[in-house]
């Protein structure tokens, strides 16, 4: 089994491996990438009765679908307005629209499968390192208005009786909104669509798809897989099988920690159980694992991967420098992840061709994006909706190759130095 050494990996509820595909099959859908964008469209293309095979290089949930942060909240990695800027307001509030859908899919699944592996805690913060609790109504105000969505608006008092850090002000919490341990979701939903009757290949990495003409072919090293479809789901490791695809999104890694086990200390810093995410653009992430025994924190992206003990050092520094009093709170482990960002930060989702479908470039909010793009991609090749045509203005455009690297750490820095003003100015 290939995956890297994660808490995720290590509290593992089913250990289960699939085979690697060997020989010829047919199926009605080939699906390249087994992570949570590829087997949600598994799931309910299976739910409906039709023939699937996943292929997955490595395996289940080896890339960021089973290493993340666990966040699972409605939005994307752009903001709203940017959104309607695109597609106009009636749009860009359906497309808000489908990502609460996204998030209720997840539940929703985690509820009808009994994952309880999943180990789902509702409620997640997002706490501003500045002054500015009026543009936090103001926005929790346009949510109830626009889409019926209830914040809780939590003042700097109460706020820091939670989180005992001078660094926070206002917080909104989200009782919606849960985090989870997504590996275990992923893999129990893996069980599901084989029980369905979907196929699961795992160290199959495609290595050539002809997808001219009605029948799509997805080739590995020992076999060979016929289909109506194919769909490609691949994210932040897509390698060079489909040219258009991987020159449409920047690879970018973010890092997470996991504190050693210290449950009294810890409480006197932290007194939530919900996930916690600051206002920053690439803000720290965290939130208490295994009843508050440990801190999964998570923060930093970089344009090219790095150690993962040397970020491991940053992201330490990070939490003493929000929590003086976790200064003898160690480190247990690091692990880092690519993520996958459109140069419009938004989801690429839609058909580049008859039966050819994508679904990638999540931009680090992905554990409700790809539940949604997984559904929307399911119900076009079921010719069920055109639903997906929503996200249309977000094509596969190109991402800047070197160059969109290189600008996008600059762009971090800027908007970190930005950010760090701002604080000062507070």
């Amino acid at each position: 089994m290939t995956y890297p050494d994660t808490y995720y990996r290590r509290t593992m509820a089913n250990g289960a491996e699939r085979p690697t595909l060997s020989g010829a099959i047919d199926c009605d859908t080939v699906i390249i990438g087994a992570g949570l964008a590829g087997l949600t469209t598994a799931l309910q293309l299976t739910r409906a009765g039709v023939s699937v095979v996943v292929l997955e290089a490595e395996s289940i949930g080896f890339g960021a679908s089973g290493r993340n942060g666990g966040f699972v909240s409605p939005g994307f990695a752009t903001g709203g307005d940017a959104i309607a800027r695109a597609t106009g307001k009636d749009a860009a509030r359906k497309i808000h629209q489908l990502s609460i859908e996204g998030v209720d899919f997840v539940r929703d699944t985690i509820r009808d499968l009994g994952i309880t592996d999943a180990k789902p805690q509702p409620g997640i913060m997002s706490v501003l390192r500045h002054d500015g609790g009026g543009s936090l109504k103001q926005h929790a105000d346009e949510m109830r208005r626009e889409y019926g969505y209830e914040y809780e608006y939590i003042g700097t008092d109460a706020v820091r009786s939670r989180l005992k850090s001078t660094r926070y002000f206002q917080a909104l919490r989200d009782p919606k909104a849960f985090h989870m341990h997504p590996l275990n979701y992923l893999r129990a939903v893996a069980k599901e669509i084989e029980r369905l009757g979907g196929r699961i290949y795992e160290n199959s990495a495609a290595t050539r798809c002809d997808v001219n003409g009605a029948e799509k072919r997805a080739k590995t090293a020992n076999g060979q897989v016929k289909a109506r479809h194919i769909v490609f789901t691949t994210g932040g490791y897509t390698g060079s099988l489909v040219g258009k695809l991987k020159r449409s999104y920047l690879p970018i890694a973010t890092y997470v920690m996991l504190t050693e086990e210290a449950p009294e200390l810890i409480r006197e810093a932290i007194a939530t159980r919900d996930a916690i995410g600051d206002n920053r653009r690439a803000g720290d992430y965290y939130r208490l694992v295994e009843d508050g025994k440990r801190i999964l924190w998570g923060g930093r992206i970089t344009t090219r991967a790095a150690s993962p003990a040397a970020l491991a050092q940053e992201l330490r520094r990070e939490m003493i420098g929000t929590y003086p009093q976790l200064s003898e709170l160690k480190t247990e482990l690091a692990w880092s992840g690519l993520m996958s960002y459109a140069r419009h930060l938004m989801p690429q989702i839609g058909e580049m061709q008859a039966g050819v479908w994508h679904c990638t470039a999540f931009g680090g909010h992905g554990l409700n994006t790809t539940a949604i793009g997984g559904k929307l991609i399911a119900e076009g090749i079921l010719g069920q909706s055109g639903r997906y045509k929503l996200l249309k203005p977000f094509g596969l455009v190109w991402a800047g190759g070197t160059a969109g690297l290189a600008t996008a750490q600059l762009t971090y820095w800027k908007l970190q130095a930005q950010d760090w003003w701002r604080e000062r100015g507070a």
